[in-house]
């Protein structure tokens, strides 16, 4: 049985890039450390040596990211909304419907300020999967220390999708005008 080569320092991390440069999908630090033969721990190490240089690189629920410049131009939105933890699927299904990906959420807590974390989801295989770690943790949601009350910033290609998903939200009584 072969022992496949343990990727030391620079190495590693020029290789972590590259593979982060090349999908378009988000890669575990589990699945890093696979191909690397390193511990995660490792893995999130590199990852914020990465970050203190600058690489654009995100921790989404689905795993790391990096972002890459878009030749296309995309638009933003950052919308208020508030419902129950039982209601987020159906909220975010109702914004992916539309062709529109979650970005994140943020709330604004009395203590700390703003809080903000990084969500990614365009499509429902993504929110349910986002769902299923919150529930698989038994984490909260941000929006449940503000009484359901957060931002999301969305983003889309069409200020058009943007304009549908805010309608469908609003009629869904989720969005905070």
């Amino acid at each position: 049985m072969k022992k496949e080569r343990k990727l030391l320092g620079e190495e590693r991390r020029a290789l972590i890039l590259q593979w982060l440069k090349e999908n378009h999908r988000p890669m575990t630090g589990t699945e890093l450390a696979n191909k690397t033969n390193v511990s995660r721990q490792v893995i999130v190490q590199d990852i914020s040596l990465l970050k203190a240089r600058n690489e654009p690189i995100i921790a989404t629920s689905q795993g790391y990211l990096y972002l890459s410049p878009s030749s296309t131009h995309m638009y933003t939105r950052v919308v208020a909304c508030c419902h129950t933890p039982e209601q987020t699927k159906d909220e975010l299904y109702t914004i992916v419907d539309h062709g529109v990906t979650v970005k994140d959420v943020k709330i604004e807590h009395p203590v700390y300020g703003d809080l903000t974390a990084s969500i990614m989801v365009s499509n429902r295989l993504e929110v349910d999967e986002f769902i299923r770690k919150i529930n698989e943790t038994k984490s909260a949601y941000l929006s449940q220390l503000t009484d359901g009350v957060h931002l999301h910033t969305l983003e889309a290609d069409r200020v058009e999708k943007l304009d549908e998903a805010c309608t469908a939200l609003k009629q869904a009584g989720f969005l905070i005008e």
